[in-house]
């Protein structure tokens, strides 16, 4: 992800927010939603990510159609080092080991290309840098009742790991669940194919994912 692809990550992430969380959320919260807004705040923090931090963009027809970002995982409990307004989840004292897990903090995809492969396209290049960062298990949180997200990572192999928490949407508290998986299982997510009821797409060139540090 670079700085120019900052507009179109804030489109995917408002449409995709306002796709899955329909009943989830507020409605009056999901429709005031701005990418303009979301923009601006993501390129006032552009140069001041963590340098553990990643952003991934997938990349269809020249298009951004889909983004996921991870980073070092936040929880004290994962991190094995207490969270702090500036570093969340890493610890500047001298000679402490980085930590064993990492978090996909984000993972979203323009709402009317889901089930074309992007997803899993960023979830595999997501596990890649976990890999290349040497963390040992790769955590995300999930919206309780955002089934579908997940179906998605129970099939790449996310298990809950018995962490629940909630969070606060316009007064609403909205549950989250924690899930996670060893990074070195497998080869990535699963290739299963959609279910047949899954709506199929035209053909069309397989999806690239792209980085920045």
């Amino acid at each position: 992800m670079t700085e120019a692809d900052i507009d179109a990550v804030s489109a995917v992430r408002v449409q995709g927010w306002q796709a899955a969380y329909t009943g989830l959320m507020p409605q009056a919260y999901l429709d005031a939603m701005s990418v303009a807004r979301d923009a601006a705040e993501r390129r006032s923090r552009f140069g001041r990510r963590l340098p553990q931090a990643c952003d991934l963009v997938a990349v269809r027809e020249g298009a951004v159609a889909g983004w996921a970002a991870l980073g070092p995982a936040r929880d004290p409990d994962l991190s094995g080092t207490p969270d702090t307004p500036d570093t969340p989840g890493v610890s500047d004292a001298p000679g402490v080991a980085p930590p064993a897990a990492g978090e996909l903090f984000a993972l979203y995809v323009t709402p009317g290309l889901i089930g074309t492969g992007i997803g899993r396209a960023l979830l595999t290049a997501g596990l890649d840098r976990a890999r290349a960062a040497g963390w040992e298990t790769l955590c995300l949180w999930v919206v309780r009742g955002n089934t579908r997200a997940r179906r998605f990572y129970e099939r790449a192999g996310f298990v809950p790991d018995g962490a629940e928490e909630a969070y606060e949407v316009a007064g609403v508290n909205v549950p989250e669940v924690r899930y996670r998986r060893p990074v070195a299982s497998g080869a990535g997510p699963s290739r299963r194919p959609p279910a047949p009821s899954a709506p199929l797409s035209p053909p069309s060139p397989p999806p690239s994912a792209r980085t920045s540090s």
